[in-house]
């Protein structure tokens, strides 16, 4: 019995179309709060938002943490032009081509949502001649409200301040071939992987080893995700995000990614071979790889002062930080090796 691929899968969708820009998860945090407890784990959270559950092992004095996170790129309204449409600031390691011609939608203060749509200022090639030669960036890209506004006064009226947060639509899509396209893999299919694991080991009643925590954060795309509120007791810090694709990469859409070095420097060289003996083991697709822009909450909570171990693995993800993909069998492969190393003896100092 394995963890089940389609709870993997219906969590992620639903977790995907929660809007979580970093700074303003608390929605996203309340189901996974909710989830949790449908599944009889305790957890509490942080003074962060974080929320972090735990199951009880047969050793005490020694834990492991393994995270993911529920925070998304995203945006906030910076100025509301005259001409009635928004100029963006960006929440997140990413760049404007990635979202022009996204629909998003504006959260007002008072809990009012506006829809629009991300657009150059010179979107038209019927009006603009050199409208694809146009750099996208902040001063050249606006969002146009679904609303009839005409001026800065017709959007204050609906309530459109600056620092509004604006998040885009995921559009997630599940093909019958087994593939995921969506914004926001990038983390909340690892999310969905942790809780599938949980699910899987409350319903098997499954008895770890080492008493586990698992730390759902909020903060990860700005950079201060997992770096805090680590119980002392914890030696293993494992991060699960997601593995990067691209030239010169050896990860794919279908393997659970190791990896070895991202922009933080190396993980922990011994624990990275124990997981890849374990990937060997259960014959698992897997490949281990560099991230060269690319840090994680484990690196974030490495470089806060924690003594641990730390490690980073995850699905691999195809375009990451624009529309994402990534198959179920990275999912599946990434949840059998979480459950063998869960199962397996923590390194000897």
């Amino acid at each position: 019995m394995s963890v089940s691929v389609k709870y993997m899968v219906d969590a992620f969708c639903q977790l995907a179309n929660i809007p979580s820009p970093s700074g303003n998860t608390a929605k996203v945090m309340e189901w996974v709060e909710q989830e949790l407890k449908s599944l009889g784990v305790a957890c509490k959270r942080t003074n962060k938002g974080a929320v972090i559950a735990t199951i009880p092992g047969q050793e005490q004095e020694k834990a492991r943490l393994l995270t993911a996170h529920v925070d998304t790129l995203g945006a906030m309204v910076k100025e509301i032009k005259a001409n009635g449409r928004l100029k963006l600031t960006l929440i997140g390691g990413f760049t404007f081509h990635a979202i022009e011609g996204e629909h998003c939608a504006i959260e007002t203060s008072s809990g009012r949502i506006v829809t629009g749509t991300i657009l150059s200022t010179k979107a038209s090639v019927h009006v603009y001649r050199d409208s694809g030669k146009m750099e996208r960036s902040e001063e050249n890209m606006e969002v146009r409200l679904d609303e009839k506004v005409k001026s800065k006064q017709d959007v204050l009226d609906l309530g459109i301040r600056v620092g509004d947060f604006v998040s885009f639509d995921p559009r997630v899509t599940v093909t019958e071939s087994g593939f995921i396209k969506s914004r926001h893999i990038d983390d909340k299919a690892s999310v969905a992987i942790l809780l599938g694991v949980i699910k899987h080991l409350q319903e098997t009643k499954t008895l770890l080893p080492y008493t586990t925590h698992f730390f759902i954060s909020n903060n990860e795309e700005i950079g201060y995700g997992g770096n805090s509120s680590v119980p002392a007791e914890v030696i293993e810090y494992l991060a699960v995000d997601m593995g990067a694709i691209g030239d010169g990469q050896t990860t794919d859409e279908y393997c659970v990614s190791i990896c070895a070095k991202d922009a933080s420097g190396p993980y922990h060289y011994g624990l990275r071979r124990h997981l890849t003996e374990l990937a060997e083991k259960q014959g698992l697709n897997y490949q281990v790889d560099i991230y060269p822009y690319y840090n994680s909450d484990a690196s974030a909570a490495l470089r806060a002062g924690y003594d641990i171990v730390h490690g980073l693995i995850g699905p691999g993800v195809d375009a990451s930080h624009s529309h994402e993909r990534t198959h179920q069998e990275a999912l599946d492969n990434t949840a059998k090796l979480v459950m063998a190393y869960l199962q397996s003896d923590v390194l000897q100092a």
